[in-house]
Parts: structure tokens; C-alpha cells; sequence
């Protein structure tokens, strides 16, 4: 039996995990995962009984779901159409005769909601959070990060030739001969090679303050002079845009390695092989199964899911808000919601009085520090209003289910670009409610707390105060920590980037962080090594999260410390597919689970006084070595 003092993760959950069963198409089950798959139940149920004539909602946007839905569960239909929905399309691609004529399309497709190769979008302006403004990114890559491509990487010459597989098994069901698709598959990843070489790698695309690089309009189009920037931009917007945002530098630096007719072969073969990617949810099931393969080999999946659970999530995505408050209605009391509020004000106090009693900031700093606390605008349960875009989503008797989907995609394409210059609508979740998750948004300086993840592990009113505190409490500190991590830190209250630091406070906070990338950066997950400075923004709000919460629970008098620690170890308890958990290490800003909870606590004395951890322990970590910051 493993001893809490030399693995906590492990004392605590090793039991459970003898006898938990990954689903076979989930990567995953533990304490997010467990809940989202009651969730998942309750969702399945739901739409079934809807599907019934059961129970249909009064809402019209629920409504134009349930007429969705039976178009994506009549897999009779789907199946004989097979991949007729998008023959049209390819021809269309097929047809562009150079990258000229192929640029001069680019507003329709853009338009029509189909593939472009064109990154640009519309996001609040780092300066100034209130507004929206143009941004230019850049073309995804295949491959989990850039470090996959290196010559010595096994792993991603394994995914690549998972991908090649994939592809020689579904391009022929779109009419490709053998030889056609082997050119296809070639050019695909000659190009994805060469945007590899130059995209951001994800340790940099989560640097957020170093990402902005702001471009005159003029400079910019004259980075890629064969794009006629100006032309698609006016039919977008209406005018030539001020300026740009430009995180993806490198990129737009060769962006001639893209937009070029000398590119074009490259680029004319990728936007095909996209296309034909990109829809199979929308054609036959035996397309739909066929064109998740690569994503299953990613996470180590043995079989896709059933049918009728893949059609329940397809319909949901564009009607996911609507389905969030539906949930949360039904399954969030009002009791509760002002139950959680009270949670998240007696936190937000706490971490002003941890605040105001920092022994390394100056005055200053402090007191500009409380300001941004203080505004922070916490959101709990479901939104007040659903966003008036989802109320255009009509479903039309005689349409397809193909033709209906590119219908959505044309609406929040359109009020995507609507946005240019105009207000930051901060009513808008960036989540729905029936999502187990929560977060915290630098630009709004606004923390969101989804029905769904309050209640049990996380919350109960079954549970101690202490246990509740160790749960929900140290999550809702954590997205609190968000505003004062190495992102948020370099936002203000406003949501602006703005350096409200004296430089000898920022350096302190500097030193701190580094001790806490040294604690997690090169330990072992699976065979794969945590990127310490991939993940020190979530590492350091877990850790203000844990000590804002334990402070808070310490205020009960009946403070448990060990029903504290234990509830944290129990939120984190994870069984997961080994493809999975390296592809996490490689890609996601949080640290690994079992971390999570072992190389955090030993950050606090109450842990090692409350389990007894004394320096031959495993769990024992020197006082010295121990770091708090907030």
C-alpha cells in the first residue's frame, strides 16, 4: 500500500483507480471526466425524450435544435448522400487555376464558411480591452507543436505516418485515385512542414504578453504583396483597416512560402485535403469514423463513438449556450447559486487580505494590485442572456444536414467580422454551462464558474466546509490567481495590457515564478517531460489557489487540514490513456494531474503537519525550497 508520505496523488486515489474504466472512447475518466459523463447521460437522455416529443422546450433556439438534431440522426439519410455534400466543393477547389484566381475567391469562401488559408479574425485589442480589432495568426499545424518535428522526435514520425494512413483509407471515398492521393498527402505536409518551421510553438503561443506586435495596415500587406489584402479586407469590413495585431511574426515573415504562386501547388493540395477533412462529421458514419482516425491515434482511443452519441454532440455545437442555460435551470438551485456567490466573495476578500498583508510588493504595487481584485467581475452558473445571433439559426424543411451547417457557420462568420472596431460585447461566456470547467478571461478581468462544475467533488452541501474548500474553493482562487499569474500579471483592471508593476516588484515576482517553472519543468508523465515554462501561468494560479482557499477554510473553526488536502487530491484523480497524457505534456498549459496535486502541496508546512511528511519521506520538501506567492 502506497503511503501518503511518499505519494499523495497516489494514497488518495490508488484505489479508485484499480477499478476505473476508461470508456473506450474517451481518453480519460477521474473527476472532470466523471462529471461530464453524468452530463453526458443527462444530455443523451434529454435530447432523446425531446426527439420523442417529449418535453420539447418553449425556446425557439432549442426548438431549431431539436429540428437540427434529426438531421443529424438520420444516418440513413447521411449514408446514402455519402460524400455527394462535398463533391461540389472539391471541384470548386479543383478549378482555381492559379493562386490568383484561387485569392480572388477568398472573400466568398470566407463568406460561405468554407476553407481559405487566410488566419486573420477579430479580437480585443490587447491595449485597449473595450475594443475589437484585427488580429493575423497563422496555419494550424498537424502535428500536437513544432517540437514534434524535430529529426529526433519518434513520436512524430509515428503520428505523421498515422496521418498518411488515415489518408490513404478516406481520400479514395471523395474520388481520388491512388496516385492522386499519395500527390495530395505529399503536398499536404511538405506545406505543413514549412509552416511548422515558422509558427509560434506552443511555450511561445502562451507568452500572451510577448504576442502582441502590433503592424501599420500598409506594412503589413507588404508582407505578403501577392495577397491582395487590401481587396479582401474592404469586402469584409466595408474599409481598409487601421492596423493589425501580428503574434504569428515569423509567419507572415515567409509569408511568401504560402501565398505565392510559387506556393500554389503546395497550397491548392492542402486546402483540398482540408476540405475533405474538415466535413465527415456531416457525411456518412462510415466518414465520420474514417476521418476521426488521426485524432484517435493522438489520445489513444481503441473505437469512436456510437453514432447516436456523435450526432447529439454535433448538433449541440452550435446551440451549445442555449443547451448550457437549459441545463442549469434544471439542475443549478438558486440556493446554490447564491450559496457559490458568497463562496466567491469571501475569496475574493481573502485574497485582498493576503494581498494587502504581501511582505514583497511595495505600496504601490499593492495597492494597484487590490484595484484590479476589486474589479474583477465574477459570473456564476449560466449567463443572464443568450447571445442574439443563436436566434438566426434556423433550420429550413427540405434542407440538408450539410447545407443547414454551413447555414451556421455563414452566422457567426458574419457577426464575427461585424465585430471590427466595435464594442467587446462582456456579457458573452466563452464557455456554456453545462461545461465542467471554469476561467478567467485577462481581457474582461472576469471569472466564470459553469453550472456544471458546481457540485460533487468539487462542491456539495453534503460535504465539510474544509472539504468544499480544498474543492470548488481552491478552483475558484485559482481562475482568481488568474489575474496575477505571468499572463494576467501584464493585464490591468481594465483588461489592457499595461505594465502596473515597479520594475524591483516584477523582478521579485519573476524569481518566484522561475522557482515554481524549476519545481515542475523535466518531471516524468508517461514518458514524456513537463515543459515547466509551458505550464507555470496554471502552476502558479494553482498555487495561489491552494493558499487564498486553505487560508479561507482556516477561518471555520471545525478547519480540517486533512479533509482540505484530501478533497484537492480527490478533484485531480485522473485515469488516462498514456497517448493522451503525452500529448497533453506537449501541448496544454496545465501540468499534469498527479503534479498538480503532489508537487503542489508540498508548498505548504500544513501539509507536512497534517500527514506527519518528515524528511525521509518522498513527499518531503526542504522549508527553503518551499514557494509561496500570492
Amino acid at each position: 500500500m502506497v503511503r501518503l508520505q511518499d505519494d499523495f496523488f497516489e494514497a488518495i486515489n490508488g484505489d479508485w483507480e484499480k477499478t476505473a474504466v476508461i470508456p473506450n472512447d474517451k481518453p480519460r475518466t477521474g473527476g472532470f471526466s466523471d462529471l461530464s459523463d453524468e452530463i453526458e447521460q443527462w444530455l443523451m437522455t434529454t435530447t432523446a425524450k425531446w426527439q420523442n416529443g417529449d418535453m420539447i422546450p418553449e425556446s425557439p433556439i432549442l426548438k431549431n435544435f431539436v429540428a437540427y438534431h434529426r438531421l443529424t440522426i438520420d444516418t440513413k439519410t447521411r449514408d446514402e448522400l455519402g460524400t455527394s455534400p462535398v463533391q461540389p466543393l472539391i471541384k470548386k477547389y479543383q478549378s482555381y487555376t492559379s493562386f490568383a484566381d484561387f485569392a480572388s475567391h477568398i472573400v466568398e469562401l470566407e463568406k460561405s464558411g468554407f476553407p481559405n488559408a487566410l488566419p486573420l479574425g477579430v479580437e480585443p485589442d490587447f491595449k485597449d480591452a473595450q475594443t475589437n480589432v484585427l488580429w493575423a495568426g497563422a496555419l494550424s499545424i498537424l502535428l500536437p507543436d513544432t517540437t514534434y518535428y524535430e529529426k529526433d522526435h519518434a513520436q512524430g514520425k509515428i503520428l505523421l505516418a498515422k496521418f498518411r494512413e488515415e489518408q490513404e483509407s478516406l481520400l479514395p471515398h471523395f474520388g481520388f485515385s491512388k496516385s492522386e492521393t499519395t500527390e495530395l498527402i505529399d503536398q499536404y505536409l511538405a506545406l505543413d512542414a514549412r509552416a511548422a518551421n515558422v509558427v509560434l510553438s506552443q511555450e511561445e503561443n502562451h507568452e500572451y504578453a510577448k504576442l502582441y506586435h502590433p503592424y501599420d495596415w500598409q506594412q503589413f500587406t507588404n508582407l505578403a504583396p501577392e495577397l491582395p489584402l487590401n481587396d479582401i479586407l474592404t469586402e469584409l469590413i466595408g474599409q481598409k483597416p487601421d492596423k493589425i495585431i501580428v503574434p504569428e511574426e515569423r509567419f507572415w515573415a515567409a509569408a511568401d512560402q504560402f501565398y505565392s504562386e510559387k506556393a500554389w501547388p503546395l497550397l491548392k493540395a492542402y486546402l483540398i485535403v482540408t476540405v475533405a477533412n474538415q466535413f465527415t462529421s456531416y457525411l456518412s458514419d462510415e466518414l465520420r469514423v474514417l476521418g476521426g482516425q488521426y485524432q484517435r491515434e493522438l489520445t489513444g482511443l481503441p473505437e469512436a463513438m456510437v453514432s447516436q452519441k456523435a450526432a447529439v454532440y454535433l448538433a449541440a455545437q452550435p446551440f451549445n449556450q442555449a443547451i448550457g442555460v437549459y441545463y442549469a435551470q434544471d439542475n443549478f438551485s438558486p440556493a446554490a447559486k447564491i450559496d457559490v456567490e458568497h463562496k466567491v466573495a469571501t475569496m475574493i476578500d481573502v485574497f485582498k487580505q493576503r494581498l494587502q498583508s504581501n511582505q514583497w510588493l511595495d505600496d504601490a504595487t499593492r495597492q494597484k494590485a487590490i484595484i484590479k481584485l476589486n474589479t474583477i467581475v465574477p459570473h456564476i452558473g449560466y449567463p443572464e442572456k443568450l447571445p442574439e445571433r443563436l436566434y438566426k439559426k434556423i433550420v429550413h424543411p427540405g434542407m440538408t444536414l450539410f447545407d443547414t451547417a454551413t447555414q451556421f457557420r455563414q452566422i457567426e462568420i458574419a457577426h464575427t467580422w461585424a465585430q471590427w472596431h466595435q464594442p467587446v460585447d462582456r456579457s458573452e461566456w466563452h464557455m456554456p454551462a453545462h461545461l465542467v470547467n471554469a476561467y478567467y478571461d485577462p481581457q474582461q478581468n472576469q471569472i466564470v464558474f459553469p453550472a456544471a462544475i458546481l457540485q460533487a467533488p468539487f462542491y456539495s452541501l453534503k460535504q465539510s466546509s474544509s472539504a468544499n474548500y480544498g474543492g470548488i474553493g481552491a478552483v475558484i482562487a485559482h481562475e482568481i490567481s488568474h489575474a496575477f499569474d505571468t499572463n494576467g500579471a501584464s493585464f490591468d483592471e481594465y483588461g489592457s495590457l499595461n505594465n502596473w508593476w515597479t520594475t524591483a516588484d516584477f523582478a521579485a515576482f519573476k524569481l518566484r515564478t522561475d522557482k515554481i517553472v524549476k519545481q515542475f519543468d523535466g518531471l516524468d508523465s508517461y514518458g514524456a517531460k513537463v515543459n515547466g515554462k509551458l505550464t507555470v501561468s496554471e502552476n502558479v494560479a494553482d498555487l495561489g489557489g491552494l493558499a487564498a482557499a486553505l487560508a479561507a477554510a482556516k477561518l471555520d473553526s471545525d478547519f480540517s487540514a486533512t479533509a482540505f488536502f484530501e478533497s484537492w487530491a480527490t478533484i485531480w484523480r485522473m485515469k488516462a490513456r498514456p497517448e493522451y497524457m503525452r500529448l497533453l505534456a506537449a501541448s496544454d498549459p496545465h501540468g499534469p494531474a498527479a503534479l498538480r496535486v503532489n508537487v503542489q502541496v508540498k508548498n505548504f508546512d500544513e501539509f507536512f503537519d497534517a500527514f506527519d511528511v518528515r524528511p525521509d519521506d518522498k513527499m518531503w520538501l526542504a522549508s527553503n525550497d518551499r514557494v509561496q506567492i500570492w
